[in-house]
């Protein structure tokens, strides 16, 4: 399963740690984010729970950018 977020992130190199930190969350198949489009898409790994998954997520994504936002 695919989806797509909207993002808020400053920078490109922001979008790449949280990119980074986003497919080291367990439940993701693969992430791509987009700084130009403020664009975050996921593919979630087959049976993951898609809310706690985008949870833990978010939660990496602060970790590494503490000022960018996902919304879900």
């Amino acid at each position: 399963m695919k989806k797509t977020y909207k993002i808020e992130v400053d920078c490109a190199n922001c979008a790449a740690k949280m990119e980074d930190a986003a497919n080291r969350t367990a439940g993701v198949s693969s992430v791509t984010v987009s700084f130009m489009t403020q664009k975050m898409k996921v593919e979630f790994a087959e049976g993951a729970d898609v809310a706690a998954t985008m949870q833990a997520v978010r939660k990496n994504c602060k970790r590494v950018e503490d000022d960018c936002e996902i919304y879900l």
